[in-house]
């Protein structure tokens, strides 16, 4: 199952990402991580894609369902 990382503080998308199967971690927001599969960030903006070596997600709008709706997407490849 996929790796996920998730910017704190949003432990209600990575407890609902955990409730599909997908291994979730939290990370603060100035952190350089990797070895993950995906990243849902609370915004995307020119200043902190580059941290990243895995795609990512912004959660700006969007409910939980929608973020999880977001991150099978990608995880499909669709």
């Amino acid at each position: 199952m996929a790796k996920i990382a998730v910017e704190q503080p949003f432990a209600d998308v990575k407890e609902a990402l955990e409730e599909k199967g997908y291994e979730v971690e939290l990370f603060e927001s100035d952190e350089n991580i990797s070895g993950f599969d995906l990243g849902v960030v609370r915004a995307l903006n020119d200043g902190n894609t580059d941290q990243f070596d895995f795609p990512v997600i912004s959660i700006e709008g969007l409910s939980i369902n929608d973020v999880v709706a977001r991150v099978e997407q990608s995880l499909s490849g669709v």
